[in-house]
């Protein structure tokens, strides 16, 4: 891999939080490129010392360690900093000819930057010779708020690179365990005969956060967790867990069979909205044993708002293997627990052979933790020990956490994958544009429904599951959530 890194919009937030800790802890694997040059731009006119010294001071305020000297000054030595304007053609010029004049390099072009100038600084690199064959490009979401705008910001950066050079980023896509996902479903034999409607009731998938908007007002009231949350992060997950296996584990396959899930997913029509969906916002509670306000009530807040802070969803998948098969999606902030987890509910056994004298025969579940505790747990029953006659039953959990069945092993963080993958011009894990095409028009449809039948966003108390709505909206399926 003999590639340069170009990161614009370097003294931002996502690249202080997330990107430099990532290559950090990449050069700690000793996975960078021993070549590799890194090269962050910002129109902050600051000198190299002082963008070295925010780095570390972010880093110690947000990582749970401390860095090896060694390995961080050899770190912190890749990294040059250059103050720029990405969208002015002058000052790119100057960059090509003193850091990127190399042709023969890849380059990777990281936009930590608002779609809102992905166009303008595309434009630039394109007209100073930035963009060649072997350049990469790539863009955080969000990635539009609706159909028609995520076209429009596509065609930005499609106008001047091909498909196969943009790197759409969703970070989930990077976490060790839904990687796993795809390894526990394809690389053993044990599941796949079961994946499929005859033996699985339903499925859950729950992205749970403690955390409100955390300053960001604003922007969260522009988008709402349905755009936010639920088009990207759990249309992926359930990408992955319905999917058909691929032919092979690359870029092009794998994204193939995600795109004929999104593609099967039935729209949920106006006269079925309040029926399979709901949307909630914060009211003030305890998160924590911590007071914290409703949402009108944080920093910024605009009276009013109808905007949603929870979702709950009952999506349906037209397709052989899962026809009659509900995937319940569920995501909010201020909830109980912070938790992101994929639940696998199997149908009951068909003959009770123990009788009803027993007690009730608990139906096989798997459950995929993603966060915190990434690991899977598989509930089945057991005889209880002893001499009762006739036997009593219990369900027991076999559970592997990674942490414990790799010891010694750190998780790496999901940015640190995708990083790595993009160095590699491996694209498996990020999502292509048809894809984001096809959620998007699903997604615009529940909007859409939202604003015809004009659905509010009913309150619910910070530091609970969320709204009644949602109990209510798995329960008339004879359904429960699963929380532990």
């Amino acid at each position: 891999m003999i590639c340069d890194l170009l990161l614009i919009g370097g003294d931002g937030d996502l690249a202080l939080r997330k990107l430099y800790p990532a290559l950090y802890h990449l050069e700690c694997s000793q996975c960078l490129p021993a070549c590799l040059k890194i090269v962050t731009v910002a129109r902050s006119q600051i000198s190299q010392a002082d963008m070295a010294t925010k780095i570390r001071q972010r880093f110690a305020e947000d990582q749970n360690e401390v860095p090896d000297e060694a390995l961080w000054e050899k770190f912190i030595a890749r990294i040059e900093y250059v103050a720029t304007d990405a969208t002015s053609e002058k000052d790119l010029r100057k960059l090509r000819e003193n850091q990127f004049a190399d042709k023969s390099r890849d380059l990777i072009v990281y936009l930590a930057t608002p779609p809102s100038i992905f166009a303008p600084i595309c434009q630039s690199l394109w007209a100073v010779g930035l963009v060649r064959s072997n350049t990469r490009i790539v863009v955080e979401k969000p990635l539009g708020e609706s159909l028609k705008s995520f076209k429009d910001i596509n065609a930005s950066l499609t106008a001047i690179f091909k498909e196969e050079q943009v790197y759409r980023i969703d970070h989930y896509l990077g976490k060790e365990t839904v990687q796993n996902l795809l390894a526990m479903r394809f690389a053993n034999a044990l599941f796949e005969p079961l994946w499929n409607s005859n033996y699985i009731d339903h499925v859950q998938i729950t992205v749970a956060e403690t955390v409100g908007i955390e300053g960001r007002w604003q922007f969260y009231d522009d988008a709402g967790a349905l755009r936010d949350m639920v088009q990207n992060h759990l249309l992926q997950l359930l990408c992955l867990v319905a999917m058909e296996p691929p032919n092979r584990l690359d870029a092009q396959s794998v994204q193939d069979e995600k795109l004929k899930v999104l593609r099967a997913l039935r729209p949920i029509l106006r006269s079925e909205i309040k029926q399979k969906t709901v949307r909630g916002q914060y009211q003030s509670g305890a998160v924590s044993g911590k007071a914290v306000p409703a949402y009108l009530d944080e920093e910024g807040a605009r009276p009013g708002s109808n905007t949603e802070t929870f979702v709950a969803l009952k999506a349906e998948i037209s397709n052989w293997r899962w026809s009659g098969v509900p995937f319940y999606l569920r995501t909010g902030k201020r909830l109980l627990e912070k938790v992101s987890e994929i639940v696998i509910q199997f149908k009951s056994v068909p003959h009770r052979v123990f009788g009803d004298t027993e007690g009730n025969t608990t139906p096989n579940k798997l459950v995929i933790r993603l966060q915190p505790n990434e690991g899977i747990e598989l509930l089945l029953m057991n005889k209880m020990p002893g001499l009762n006659d006739p036997m009593d039953l219990a369900p027991v959990s076999l559970n592997l956490s990674l942490s414990d069945a790799f010891t010694g092993q750190r998780v790496p963080d999901a940015y640190e994958r995708l990083l790595l993958d993009v160095m590699r011009a491996d694209s498996t894990l990020f999502m292509r544009a048809d894809q984001l095409e096809a959620a998007w028009k699903w997604v615009d449809g529940i909007i859409d429904g939202w604003q015809k039948t004009n659905q509010r966003a009913v309150g619910y108390t910070a530091g609970s599951w969320g709204p009644s709505d949602s109990i209510a909206l798995i329960a008339r399926d004879d359904r429960t959530w699963d929380e532990g």
